[in-house]
């Protein structure tokens, strides 16, 4: 018989009938084998290589997650009084599967109107949590008495809502400290992306500014909750597990919270810093800003109004004891430290002072138009001669005044723990004014200088550093917020100034006070005290005004530092008596501790 193999397609019949059955075995077997093969490979997969994901996919579908927020760590002053702390209040939550649900949008409407908040708010919350989120999403914080109420009214309409008592941020002293302390807040979405990997998610409370930033590490605590499992629907079902929440650190700062208050009140309502630190150890006594805010709005959700209120101030969160403003001058005991370690003037010298001078073909004139006579250091310091001191930044020259003016710390971070917050200032020198105005330094540059004017722009915890120098002997200090920190209190740069010359600065300073510019604080209320004044002429606005001192003069224990803003007058007149007053708390405090204040 011959086989014949028809082509394919054809319609021909083969009559081969052997092996016929043998063969759709051996194929059935195979298309099996291949199929249960390819079906145990994927559960391999799945199992061996992606079980740990498909677990956690699963434990997020089933299991939820309801918070227990730490309590952030409290912060004190230097005696243990309290600055910031915690107080219990009702936060509302909601499950994640809410919006799942066919009620999802009454019950958004319903919250809305209890909680004040805009249903698109809400919306936003649950959308960018997700219905897997791990965790109930916080709505609000700090709810008030009425709103529980309405929530309990409504709570068959609003069965996936839950409302926990939690702790939140207090500040008792309201706007006291308000810059030094910053505020909490809840983190945007960039602060969350960055924060992710150390432990942060959505609605964490973070420190925003001042100290509570600065410390967020020791403040902030770790979160706890219990864990339960949910059905389908969102319901739960039973109760896994609970971890304690573990509470932050405490913090004790150098501040004298009394002694801050009476800074505080002296400042009032004027725009500009005070400034007040140990010279000994850097520690910052009392610092204020002005204008300022209350930090305890930020610890609940800021409505638009209480957001409008904020915005018309001029600034509210800048601090400026931080911020640069030209010194003025304040900054004549760096000139005369220039001049007088420069080896070009030495501490007999006496020049003559004018009205105005011609300088570079440019005319400069003294701040009373007529001039001091002759003058030596001490008596051009307390009566604060501009001639004086033209001619001896012109005799050292510029590049010798900007080296002095680095040496004291200006144009750089001055240390303390608000770096972010902090201004390095500006010297400027000819490398800078090439690049920014593209002109060479001149000697006129020079001179604006030697009075504190021109370019020079310095804050006013900068000019306290500075005045720190002389009180200290000439040792260059680090401020610091920190009560502990050892590592500040120790730190002390030599400036490597001639005792001459501290001499003759630390008596010019005194002479200021007994018979100069800041007569103000030649008072019996305070022991005797060394100080100087400053007026900074700003462009088409009034003046700002400056005075620093210490005291005692022979012992110094205070350094304070008052500056206001487009105040107009002179620091004699405006500044001086807000430093009498800070200085007057101090030693009154003294006297209240058992300590001999003498004159």
């Amino acid at each position: 018989m011959k086989i014949i193999y028809p082509a394919y397609g054809s319609k021909t019949k083969t009559t081969r009938t052997v092996g016929r059955s043998f063969q759709a075995l051996v194929l059935m077997l195979g298309i099996t084998v291949a199929m249960f093969g390819g079906i145990g490979s994927r559960l391999a997969y799945l199992q061996l290589v992606e079980g740990t994901r498909n677990r956690q996919l699963a434990d997020n579908n089933r299991i939820r997650l309801i918070p227990k927020q730490p309590e952030r760590g409290s912060i004190f002053d230097r005696k243990g009084r309290i600055l910031a702390t915690s107080r219990l209040s009702h936060s509302v939550y909601i499950w994640p599967m809410a919006p799942k649900k066919p009620e999802w949008d009454s019950t958004k409407q319903r919250l809305a109107q209890i909680l004040q908040m805009p249903a698109a708010e809400i919306q936003q919350r649950m959308d960018k949590a997700g219905v897997n989120s791990p965790s109930l999403i916080r709505m609000a914080r700090d709810i008030n008495p009425a709103q529980i109420t309405a929530l309990a009214e409504y709570k068959n309409q609003l069965k996936d809502v839950e409302v926990y008592i939690e702790p939140i941020r207090s500040y008792p002293n309201s706007q006291i400290a308000a810059h030094i302390l910053g505020y909490t807040g809840e983190m945007n979405d960039n602060t969350l992306a960055e924060k992710r990997q150390e432990g942060y998610r959505l609605g964490d409370v973070i420190g925003q500014m001042g100290v509570e930033a600065a410390f967020e590490k020791q403040l902030r605590g770790e979160w706890g909750g219990q864990q339960v499992e949910v059905d389908g629907k969102g319901r739960v079902l039973r109760y896994l597990g609970e971890k304690k929440a573990r509470s932050g650190q405490n913090i004790h700062l150098t501040i004298d919270l009394e002694l801050q208050k009476a800074a505080e009140k002296t400042l009032g309502d004027r725009q500009g810093a005070i400034v007040a630190l140990d010279p000994r150890t850097g520690g910052v006594l009392a610092m204020v800003s002005r204008p300022t805010f209350d930090p305890n709005v930020f610890s609940k959700r800021i409505t638009p109004a209480v957001w409008q209120s904020l915005q018309k101030k001029d600034h509210p969160f800048v601090n400026r004891a931080l911020r640069g403003f030209p010194p003025a001058s304040t900054f004549k005991i760096i000139t005369a430290t220039a001049g007088l370690e420069s080896g070009k003037f030495s501490p007999k010298t006496r020049l003559q002072t004018y009205g105005c001078m011609n300088i570079g073909g440019t005319r400069f004139c003294d701040w009373n138009l007529a001039g001091f006579g002759v003058l030596d250091f001490p008596g051009a310091l307390a009566w604060s001669s501009d001639t004086f001191f033209y001619q001896i930044g012109r005799g050292i020259g510029g590049p010798t005044l900007i080296e002095w003016t680095r040496k004291f710390g200006f144009g750089r971070k001055t240390g303390i723990e608000l770096a972010p917050e902090e201004a390095k200032g500006l010297v400027a020198d000819d490398k800078w004014k090439r690049a920014n105005y593209d002109l060479p330094w001149k000697v006129g540059d020079t001179v604006n200088m030697s009075i504190g004017q021109g370019f020079l722009q310095v804050s006013p915890l900068q000019v306290a550093v500075m005045f720190a120098v002389p009180a200290s002997g000439g040792y260059r200090i680090k401020p610091h917020l920190l009560r502990d920190n050892e590592e500040a209190k120790k730190w002390r740069e030599s400036l490597n100034i001639k005792p001459s010359t501290v001499q003759i600065v630390r008596q010019g300073l005194r002479q200021v006070v007994a018979s100069g510019t800041g007569r103000a604080l030649n008072s019996p209320t305070i022991p005797p005290a060394a100080g100087k004044s400053g007026t900074a002429e700003t462009y088409k606005k009034k003046s700002h005004t400056w005075f620093g001192g210490y005291a005692p003069y022979d012992k110094p224990e205070i350094v304070v530092v008052a500056f206001a803003e487009h105040s107009g007058g002179g620091g004699g007149k405006i500044c001086a008596p807000m430093v009498l007053k800070v200085m007057e708390a101090y030693f009154h405090g003294q006297k209240a501790k058992g300590k001999v204040v003498s004159r």
